[in-house]
């Protein structure tokens, strides 16, 4: 079959290559499913897997198969699945087990192991391939109506983790009612994010880069989000005129902001941190400050990476709610469609150069 792969360690070393068809008799006593890829979505972390920057083979190849966005259809099962059937529209989760306590109870996204294994990203193949099989155990089912969305689940996961982890912590308070949230960086992330802090009803600020006309501005305000530009109002001066903000959702991967967000968080707030940041960036900060509004105001700042299944089949419920609540929004986001896996360069070529570019994603086969 056909695959869009990278040799890692090697940039710009995208190509499509004849990689060996999949079979359920991969995966050990009759759990396999088979799934036909219909699209895979593609964002900054396979451009930085392309440039070489991280990301390794799986054991015994030189290659990487790239995708970890995934949106397909079951094409046969195994014996012993009954999870799942034929047709059924399904979205994988990214990261597998290694060996800690965490990935032994299904937390393989809280891994304290220092080697992780991910589909598309690290010793794991992707899934920008025709097909894929993995064990139901990965594999989330995705209603027939988000079929058109689909491939929005995986970036959703990742925001509803972030989000469910805030209210998580926030417990240890008996009550906690949060009226107002800020979203930092308004990519597809972070339209997300705004999307499920609006269907959990809180007052939502998204802040961005980019003066308007902005289309991700147009789309955040129907769905009753505020967006301001940050040369124009600062968080600082945007948390004095709309906040106190209870939670903070950052992902702008612009690490000094992270300390302003840290100045500016609520009592008894939550700072989500889910960007990755890479460099040596150095910024000098109000230390004793951040410090002292921290021990006093009971606030909480919170790394999050990656996401379970738990987080995929929230993240299923929640976009099928904001299809009711906000019928057609979801469709906007998917603003650039590339056409079979032949045109791989193209994808990343999009990424970079596209104009008003939210979702990138590859059309494998017809939905």
């Amino acid at each position: 079959m056909k695959a869009v792969a990278v040799i890692p360690g090697k940039p710009n070393s995208v190509h499509l290559r004849e990689v060996p068809t999949p079979t359920l008799e991969q995966v050990a006593n009759g759990r396999g499913v088979l799934v036909k890829v219909l699209r895979v979505g593609v964002d900054g972390t396979d451009k930085e897997i392309n440039a070489a920057e991280y990301g390794a083979a799986p054991p015994g190849d030189d290659y990487l198969i790239l995708g970890h966005e995934s949106f397909g259809r079951v094409e046969a099962v195994g014996p012993k699945v009954t999870e799942l059937k034929p047709g059924d529209y399904v979205a994988a989760t990214v990261r597998r087990p290694g060996s800690s306590l965490y990935d032994r109870v299904g937390l393989y996204d809280m891994t304290t192991d220092d080697t992780y294994f991910e589909r598309g990203i690290n010793l794991r193949h992707g899934f920008l391939a025709q097909y894929y099989v993995d064990e139901p155990d990965y594999i989330i089912r995705v209603p027939d109506k988000l079929k058109q969305v689909g491939v929005l689940m995986e970036p959703t996961s990742v925001a509803e983790k972030g989000i469910v982890q805030a209210y998580e912590i926030q417990r240890r308070l008996r009550v906690w009612q949060p009226r107002r949230a800020a979203v930092l960086g308004t990519g597809t992330l972070g339209l997300i994010a705004g999307l499920l802090l609006r269907l959990r009803g809180l007052e939502v600020t998204a802040f961005g880069r980019t003066r308007r006309p902005y289309k991700n501005a147009e789309l955040l305000e129907e769905i009753g989000v505020r967006y301001l530009n940050t040369a124009e109002l600062s968080l600082t001066e945007a948390s004095k005129k709309y906040g106190p903000f209870d939670i903070i959702f950052e992902g702008t991967g612009f690490s000094p902001l992270v300390f302003e967000a840290m100045e500016v968080l609520a009592k008894n707030g939550v700072l989500v941190l889910v960007s990755v940041t890479g460099g040596d960036r150095k910024a000098e900060v109000p230390a004793d400050k951040i410090n002292l509004g921290f021990v006093l105001g009971n606030k909480v700042a919170v790394g999050s990476v990656n996401a379970n299944r738990e987080y995929f089949e929230l993240g299923a419920k929640d976009l099928c709610q904001a299809e009711l609540q906000y019928p057609g929004w979801l469709a906007k986001l998917l603003t650039h469609p590339v056409r079979g896996l032949e045109s791989f360069s193209e994808l990343l070529k999009t990424l970079t150069e596209g104009k008003d570019v939210i979702k990138v994603f590859c059309e494998v086969a017809p939905l």
